[in-house]
């Protein structure tokens, strides 16, 4: 899917505007490949890229309101719904999880830490069972206690995909019984509506996860919101199943008082959250208000202005205000140019002639110009870094490498293409299509990856579609791209969660190819991929992962089939006001709003 530039998976959105969240080098593992996010920033340090793997302004001051402003609205304030990556963000503001991600920049920030359990849980039978003790004292925004049963019934609420549908179904993949699927709660037969068996919940503050498989990644799917504890007694009645999105009852620090869609949320103080039971929200501000509907230019303007404080996209600015703001020191001392939880790259199809042969394929990478398709992606500072490798720098265990080496500048090897070519039964070079949306960044992106390879005889004719059905229907079924002649493919992703398996699943997993709404664009059929993301899921040793991570992306890049080409990064600016400014990398590399305060 591309993440959508808003939702946390990037295979829904992967346009211009495809942000630098959920969430995409050098060195070490999560550390960040640019080198202007390299330089470690202490915690309190000022000026440009502070924020990333620091604290700008911090403070523990409580008063005022947070002002956010937005060119549309939210996919859902449902958490079981909502799947755009800066709502995930939003709903630490309303929503409560078992375990979350530390309220910290930098690297510390893909780390799950307890938050309405008192562990990260103990692990039985190599990750098949995992159990939950709930801390004492935890409210909804009316008094009533959280127990376990909300919990579980919260998770219910995911398996209802004929109500509920939107969100990421992971829960479905590793607690349902395929010989026996469970219906969700509005069908459930059980007179408590608690009819999922994997599911135990022996008293009220005891949760048992039964998985249908081992799998050590579970606690990043606990971390979602869509592992919130929701009321039954709410959810069931006229307010609740598909309308819940407009009456969201909150476990956290502030609820919702007023959602107009497409226009304004309201979010209030929660007077029944206990800040004693909450070691990772501060919520500083009285209220936050964001003001929905507004152009690209009005929320750049009103940032700069100190009219409202923060976007919660977090799609970057436009280029007007991205020269503004780097020539004037004191906008560029509140700015950000963060690594985004993106890989923007090109599908190369195993199935669609030649480039079903790998040597054609490795023409491709080496004929293409890197930094062109950089520049399509608005240059150094509003594209990203030229990639390398697949994983992206967010990612745990990312380490950089090059496979297809292309010259010192990355402008490409053409003595290298026209070796392959000829490798390939094509000395003269070939003709193939190339697949991109019609609107955003895929167009300019397409040409220039034309123009590169036209150097070494390869002759690519541009292909566009509408971006609501790109994905969907045009690259994302198998037989399109094989109808179509889809050689090349404009893509990008994102993870869900900074674990191999949060980022690679989807697009790289041969298992995982679907004939409709696939994200296996280049079909990719490795036996060694499958088994190192097996591998990479069955271990929780953090030095092997970062080994098998090595590993996994190196397999993917010898298939040729997936050619990065940017590392995303997003230049993000808030007001002057703002304090407790950082970027939290495990939520997408955008700011940790329930964290932020104003003067």
């Amino acid at each position: 899917m591309p993440k959508h530039r808003w939702p946390i998976r990037a295979g829904i959105a992967v346009s211009a505007l495809a942000v630098g969240l959920a969430a995409c080098g050098g060195g070490s593992s999560g550390g960040s490949g640019s080198s202007s996010n390299s330089s470690s920033k202490p915690a309190g340090a000022t000026g440009y890229n502070a924020a990333i793997d620091g604290v700008r302004n911090p403070s523990d001051t409580k008063g005022g309101t947070l002002q956010m402003v937005a060119t549309a609205d939210v996919d859902s304030l449902d958490p079981a719904r909502a799947y755009y990556g800066y709502v995930w963000n939003l709903m630490r503001l309303y929503t409560r999880q078992l375990v979350a991600y530390d309220a910290k920049p930098g690297e510390a920030g893909n780390k799950l830490v307890p938050d309405m359990a008192t562990d990260l849980g103990k692990s039985e039978n190599n990750g098949q069972k995992w159990t939950y003790t709930l801390k004492p004292g935890m409210k909804f925004q009316d008094g009533t206690p959280i127990t376990t049963k909300d919990i579980k019934y919260g998770i219910e609420r995911i398996f209802a995909q004929d109500v509920i549908s939107g969100g990421p179904t992971y829960a479905v993949t590793f607690l349902d019984d395929p010989k026996n699927p469970y219906p969700g709660p509005y069908k459930d037969k059980d007179p408590n509506k608690l009819g999922l068996k994997s599911i135990v919940t022996p008293d009220d503050n005891t949760i048992v996860f039964n998985l249908n498989k081992p799998f050590t990644d579970w606690p990043y799917i606990l971390a979602t919101p869509g592992a919130s504890p929701v009321p039954k007694s709410v959810d069931q009645g006229p307010k609740g199943g598909s309308k819940y999105a407009f009456n969201p009852v909150s476990s956290g620090p502030y609820q919702v008082e007023k959602y107009q869609p497409g226009k304004l949320i309201h979010w209030v103080r929660n007077t029944n959250w206990d800040p004693a039971t909450d070691p990772i929200r501060k919520a500083l501000a009285d209220d936050v208000v964001m003001t929905e509907g507004l152009s690209a230019d009005d929320v750049d303007k009103r940032i700069i202005a100190n009219q409202a404080d923060v976007a919660p996209e977090a799609t970057g600015v436009q280029v007007a205000q991205q020269s503004q703001i780097l020539r004037d020191p004191a906008l560029k001392a509140r700015a950000d140019n963060a690594s985004t939880i993106y890989t923007r790259y090109i599908a190369i199809s195993g199935t669609v002639p030649p480039l079903n042969n790998i040597h054609c394929r490795a023409a491709v990478q080496y004929a293409a110009n890197k930094v062109d398709l950089q520049g399509a992606r608005g240059g150094p500072i509003a594209g990203g870094d030229i990639a390398t490798n697949m994983s992206p720098p967010s990612l745990v265990g990312f380490q950089k490498f090059e496979t297809y080496p292309d010259g010192p500048d990355h402008r490409g090897d053409l003595d290298k293409a026209k070796s392959e070519l000829a490798a390939c039964g094509k000395p003269n070079g070939f003709t193939t299509n190339i697949a991109t949306t019609d609107k955003g960044k895929g167009p300019p992106v397409a040409e220039a990856l034309q123009a590169g390879l036209k150097r070494a005889g390869i002759n690519a004719k541009i292909i566009q579609r509408d971006a609501s059905a790109y994905y969907s229907e045009f690259v994302g079924s198998p037989k399109s791209v094989k109808d179509n002649g889809l050689g090349l493919m404009v893509a990008g992703w994102g993870f869900d969660f900074p674990t191999p398996y949060g980022f690679y699943e989807s697009i790289v997993d041969s298992r995982q190819i679907k004939p409709k709404g696939n994200s296996n664009y280049s079909e990719i059929r490795s036996p060694e991929v499958d088994k190192l993301l097996d591998e990479v899921t069955a271990t929780t040793d953090e030095a092997k992962i970062k080994e098998l991570s090595l590993a996994l992306d190196k397999a993917v890049m010898a298939t040729g089939q997936l050619m990065p080409f940017v590392w995303d990064k997003s230049l993000q600016v808030t007001s002057s006001r703002l304090k407790n400014v950082y970027i939290q990398r495990g939520l997408g590399a955008t700011y940790d709003f329930v964290n932020l305060g104003v003067a």
